[in-house]
């Protein structure tokens, strides 16, 4: 139980701890199979507060997708971005600490926007759009900071910056479908190492 008393007077904390129990629950069971039962036993929270909060388990779902997902894509691969110099030398950096931080329950469980994308981006419209802005966000993001690179001469001039962002961040995610299949870290490191090596390739040419 996550809630105590104190917690359950607080409307926003009580909102915080039922999206945090809700994105576990969901990360490993998928959104279909999700239970909101789960949900309320980890929390304390009644079945009331939680309609409160979130009128169906769609609007949790979106709420999950908008604030939560969003939040760990801008934490995680855009933030550093934003007082780096050297965009490929920030990545590289990021990508280097994949094997020192990643879990055997990261492999087992996948990645928690790719997963949705999966299982409801085909049956829903709704959550297609908000995955979508997700992934827009982080194209974007890494695109502005190649941009940048490219005008302080750590960037490669003739590349595209939207096409490569696109292409590293949907090679992120299929790695992680991958490793999450194979149930392999070895895959997931090869995988590293190879992004390693083409962010290489964008550097600017010496003569």
């Amino acid at each position: 139980m996550l809630v105590g008393m104190k917690g359950l007077r607080n409307p926003d904390q009580t909102r915080q701890t039922i999206l945090e129990a809700a994105f576990h629950e969901i990360h490993r069971n998928g959104f279909q199979a999700a239970s909101l039962s789960n949900i309320l036993a980890k929390t304390g929270v009644t079945k009331g507060a939680l309609y409160h909060h979130f009128p169906n388990k769609m609007a949790l779902g979106y709420a999950i997708v908008d604030e939560l997902i969003q939040n760990m894509v801008t934490e995680m691969w855009l933030r550093p971005l934003e007082t780096s110099e050297d965009p490929i030398e920030c990545l590289q950096g990021m990508l280097r600490l994949i094997p020192t931080q990643l879990k055997d329950q990261d492999i087992l469980l996948g990645c928690p926007l790719n997963n949705l994308a999966l299982e409801m981006s085909p049956t829903d419209e709704v959550f297609r759009k908000r995955i979508s802005q997700v992934y827009d966000l982080w194209c974007e993001g890494l695109a502005d900071a190649f941009s940048k690179g490219q005008v302080n001469g750590k960037v490669n001039r003739n590349i595209d910056p939207l096409k490569t962002a696109t292409f590293i961040v949907a090679s992120l995610a299929g790695c992680r479908s991958v490793a999450k299949n194979s149930q392999s870290q070895s895959i997931m490191l090869a995988c590293t190492e190879s992004l390693l090596n083409y962010l290489d390739t964008l550097r600017p040419r010496t003569e």
